[in-house]
């Protein structure tokens, strides 16, 4: 099938090498010049395990290629999927400019039926915006469907080539079954496929991502309650998570969720809500409670020190917003790192894939560091912001030789099992009795 992908980003570019893996020929079209020229030279602009392998294998053997030709690109498809760019506008919105212009561009040039694949995250009632602004422009056959994305950053591409559920709201036959035609080579082990109407299509993403995020932010005030009874989050998770009506899955506690998705997510559909006079109660205390968690390891390091960091060197371990990206958009690191160098700390940072898009963000106020080793020396806390492997089994011993102090943050709870305590150090994690955090005294 000939498929053409407008936006090479995340989601467009793992969408059209996983279409291209199954047969189809795939045009990955974008307006930005520099990443085109960047992946036909075989750069992948994003870090996505596994994401470089797929698409040099279906470039070399002629099923995906990439260009900025818009235009013949879409004449040419049968099905075009729009993936550019929904970002939160300042009162929380989606911005829809790029999905518009797309649209419009579409009307234009179509050539014979085509259908027309929402993959970007849009809110309620888009597809009906999108077959407004696609018929006003062509009278070509067309059908518009809404297929939301559910890709994990750090495992993209294993959830596109066996998806859990593909979702496709459309009310056209002929969509329907080009669409189910198109997902089948991905549904070997037993059809996943959810047929649905487009509004319903458009609610399920914001509903996944919202629910998701909510009981993310329901286990970090779990933990914040813990500590302050004294109790162990590790014990309560466990057991917690054995009741088959709850299960294990998202019920680690963190210094918060940070991405492309979930906060983006969560304000769009507070914003939908609001435009229908609902008042989305939880999901305001969703939104709220992470925010103020993003803070919490801050918080942690100032009272350690009486309130007073000026002069101290912090050491960050992690960027980005969770492992396995580089993704550091709404990061809980970025806020840590912030508000040290406003209340008067020395941050250096390390990060296996985050650091570039890190100082994008926060410039030259922090110092970058080639090594974790690098990092932590002569440093007065390490704090840990993101679960990288890397991370998760230091040398304490030589940490305390190299560190200025023996205090570490763990935003992460990597190193919880440990018994850090009685090595004398203190140790400050997500859910952990107070009473427990400091080494006895002397």
């Amino acid at each position: 099938m000939k498929i053409t992908v407008i936006g090479s980003g995340y989601v467009g570019l793992v969408a059209g090498a996983g279409f291209a893996m199954t047969g189809n020929t795939v045009r990955n079209v974008d307006n930005d010049p520099g990443k085109i020229a960047r992946l036909q030279a075989g750069e992948i602009p994003i870090f996505e395990p596994g994401l470089e392998n797929l698409v040099q294998r279906n470039v070399k053997e002629g099923r995906l290629s990439f260009s900025t030709q818009v235009i013949e690109a879409i004449a040419w498809a049968k099905v075009i999927f729009i993936a550019v760019g929904t970002p939160s506008a300042e009162d929380g919105s989606a911005d829809l400019s790029a999905v518009d212009a797309v649209a419009a561009t579409i009307g234009e040039h179509i050539s014979g039926y085509t259908v027309i694949v929402l993959k970007s995250t849009v809110p309620i009632g888009t597809n009906e915006r999108v077959t407004r602004i696609v018929g006003e422009r062509t009278r070509e056959r067309f059908a518009v469907v809404s297929n939301p994305e559910f890709l994990k950053e750090g495992d993209a591409v294993n959830d596109f080539m066996k998806p859990d559920r593909v979702v496709l709201g459309t009310n056209d036959p002929e969509a329907r079954e080009i669409m189910h035609r198109l997902y089948l080579p991905f549904q070997r082990t037993g059809e996943r496929i959810f047929l649905m109407d487009p509004r319903s299509a458009e609610v399920v993403k914001y509903v996944s991502n919202a629910y998701l995020a909510t009981r993310i932010s329901f286990v970090n005030e779990v933990a914040v309650l813990c500590e302050r009874v004294g109790a162990d989050m590790a014990a309560v998770r466990k057991a917690v998570g054995a009741d088959q009506r709850i299960g294990p899955r998202y019920l680690f506690p963190s210094c918060g969720y940070g991405g492309s998705c979930f906060p983006k997510d969560v304000k769009a559909l507070l914003h939908t809500s609001e435009e229908y006079d609902f008042d989305f109660l939880i999901l305001k205390a969703t939104h709220r409670a992470n925010e103020r968690q993003k803070r919490v390891m801050l918080s942690k390091i100032l009272d350690h020190f009486g309130g007073d960091v000026n002069g101290k060197t912090i050491a960050l371990w992690g960027l980005a917003f969770k492992a396995e990206t580089d993704d550091v958009r709404e990061s809980a690191a970025l806020v840590l790192a912030s508000g040290l160098v406003e209340a008067g700390a020395r941050v250096r940072a390390h990060d296996p894939e985050g650091m570039q898009n890190a100082r994008i963000m926060l410039g030259d106020t922090i110092e970058y560091c080639g090594s974790p080793d690098d990092c932590v020396t002569g440093a007065h806390v390490l704090a840990i912001c993101t679960e990288w492997q890397q991370y998760r089994s230091p040398d304490f011993e030589h940490l305390a030789e190299v560190m200025a102090e023996k205090v570490i943050v763990d935003g992460r709870n990597l190193y919880a099992s440990y018994d850090l305590i009685k090595a004398g150090w203190a140790y400050y994690g997500i859910g952990v009795g107070l009473s427990v955090s400091r080494p006895p005294a002397a």
